[in-house]
């Protein structure tokens, strides 16, 4: 069995790929430190699918219930995207704009009688607005990311 270092070196510097692996945890230093947002764009996904349940109107309301449960469910999968591959999905971090304006007007369009409770709606404004300023939020450390890079 061949070794690439010995065995009883005590430090890193003497790793083939070191140089390679300092450049790699400089890259995530000095980028964007969304860990935060990602984490809160998950929650509030998770959150926009159950609050059918949570708030308590899934009988009542099943058009708004299967939206919310929906868009939810995607919603924390982008977060768990840009959470695992934030190189890739953080220039669509402003895709949190339309969909928490979808969730403000969806009271009004998904339901029959495009009317809502006052649950409802409130839920889903306060949902909405979260997830604008998450969208926000993300795009501003997007852009604030390349700014520095030049």
């Amino acid at each position: 069995m061949s070794e690439t270092a010995p065995r009883h070196a005590s430090d890193i510097t003497t790793h083939p790929d070191s140089k390679e692996m300092r450049e790699r945890f400089a890259k995530i230093i000095d980028g964007p430190s969304g860990s935060t947002l990602d984490g809160l764009i998950v929650l509030l996904g998770l959150y926009m699918a159950v609050s059918p349940w949570a708030v308590h109107f899934q009988a009542a309301n099943p058009d708004v219930r299967v939206n919310n449960l929906v868009i939810g469910l995607t919603m924390a999968a982008f977060g768990f995207g840009l959470a695992l591959q934030p190189e890739r999905l953080y220039r669509l971090g402003w895709i949190g704009v339309p969909v928490g304006i979808w969730m403000i007007i969806s009271p009004w369009v998904v339901t029959a009688g495009h009317s809502a409770p006052k649950a409802v709606i409130w839920n889903n404004v306060v949902i909405g607005a979260v997830a604008v300023l998450l969208g926000l939020a993300t795009q501003g450390m997007t852009m604030a990311s390349a700014r520095s890079r030049r």
